[in-house]
């Protein structure tokens, strides 16, 4: 009997790198699709005017040149709002800054002086909302920067009533430190190529991404405004959600834009993940439990060690590599046009493995770390923990 339970637990790694080699396959699908529609996606005259949100706290890196990019918009009409909750944030220099140098553009600094939740962004973009001049809205986070071309991209799909949100994938700018690095490679190798193997499962995605959220002013009335979603962690996810379902679409757009990532310490890298990953489990707790099924290394390396490093199980370890390799390359270099790609490719295997760990880890615990405050995180809604 317990020879019998052996033998099938030994054949639990076999089944793991089966399940991440069709992953990875499905991952490389999903940029096919999306390099066919990007490449077959024509220009096009919608042009509304927008109100660019921009919630801020602190000073993130090259923040100066990220909002010098939405200055630059080759756009008709467009103003960009600025929002604190402190009247003293540092980030309010550069809002300055930007102000003068660029005198024709519409750019307000809204103060935000009320706290309606734990969420402190949502909470600046439910008062910054308030203040808009157009029906439209697109809201992205501090540390973005854009092309010239960005906004005519993102606010095409809207042309069509079908359509309720606009999303972008993103890569991330590495600082010289460990942390960043790897935390650049999961965003390039990892995640994206996760969304677009949900676009390609499910047809299309039901959530929004906080590098480019796009949107109908009226459309986030219908679901109660931000103040809505702010209790929640994840408001980009609970925003592509709630619009989806009002029966309309959430599209990914045929831009990519950048982050720039702080120069995390190893410790400041792991919490950074962690607080990501809590957010997941809670927003989709069975397609985050499914990931145990695309921790392709892992179940290979425990194959090799279950069959003590049989011919058969290194040759297996070997396809598993070189097919996550391709879906980095493949995602990074081509789908993102990450320039950082190629010379991270061989942190992929340290990146995956602490993956695996930090997957595990967030199953035991609640709390999260987020901008130096910590919270209580319960069915994807904070509670702030006080010092």
């Amino acid at each position: 009997m317990i020879h019998s339970i052996f033998r099938i637990l030994q054949y639990i790694p076999v089944l793991g790198c089966i399940s991440s080699i069709f992953y990875y396959l499905l991952c490389l699908w999903g940029a096919r699709t999306f390099l066919i529609q990007r490449s077959s996606e024509s220009d096009t005259e919608n042009v509304p005017p927008v109100s660019i949100l921009k919630p801020l706290k602190g000073i993130d890196p090259e923040i100066d040149e990220s909002f010098r990019s939405h200055c630059l918009q080759d756009y008709p009409e467009y103003e960009i709002i600025f929002g604190v909750s402190d009247a003293a944030d540092p980030a309010i220099e550069s809002v300055t800054q930007l102000q003068k140098d660029f005198p024709s553009r519409q750019i307000r600094l809204v103060v935000c002086p009320k706290i309606l939740g734990p969420n402190v962004k949502v909470s600046n973009l439910e008062q910054m909302a308030a203040t808009c001049r157009y029906p439209y809205l697109l809201v992205n986070d501090s540390d973005i920067r854009v092309e010239r071309d960005y906004l005519r991209r993102v606010m095409a799909p809207l042309s069509e009533r079908a359509v309720g949100l606009v999303t972008c994938l993103y890569r991330g700018v590495a600082a010289p430190s460990l942390g960043s690095h790897l935390e650049s490679l999961g965003i390039s190798t990892d995640f994206c190529a996760g969304v677009l193997a949900a676009r390609q499962l499910e047809g299309e995605i039901r959530f929004g991404l906080g590098s480019t959220l796009a949107f109908r002013r009226e459309d986030l009335d219908r679901i109660g405004g931000f103040r809505s979603i702010v209790d929640f962690l994840a408001d980009d996810y609970e925003l592509g959600r709630r619009i989806s379902e009002l029966g309309l679409k959430v599209v990914l757009s045929n831009a990519a834009v950048e982050t720039y990532l702080p120069a995390y310490d190893f410790r400041g890298f792991l919490a950074h993940q962690m607080r990501w990953s809590r957010g997941v489990r809670d927003a989709r707790l069975g397609g985050y439990i499914g990931l145990a099924s695309t921790f392709g290394l892992f179940w290979a390396l425990l194959n090799v060690i279950s069959f003590r490093g049989a011919a058969w199980t290194l040759g297996v370890l070997t396809a598993v590599l070189l097919a996550r390799a391709t879906v980095a390359l493949v995602v990074g270099r081509y789908v993102l046009k990450d320039r950082q790609a190629l010379k991270q490719l061989w942190m992929l295997p340290l990146r995956d493995l602490i993956a695996v760990f930090i997957w595990l880890v967030s199953f035991f615990g609640q709390t999260v770390t987020w901008r130096g405050d910590r919270f209580h995180l319960r069915n994807g809604r904070l509670r702030r923990i006080e010092s």
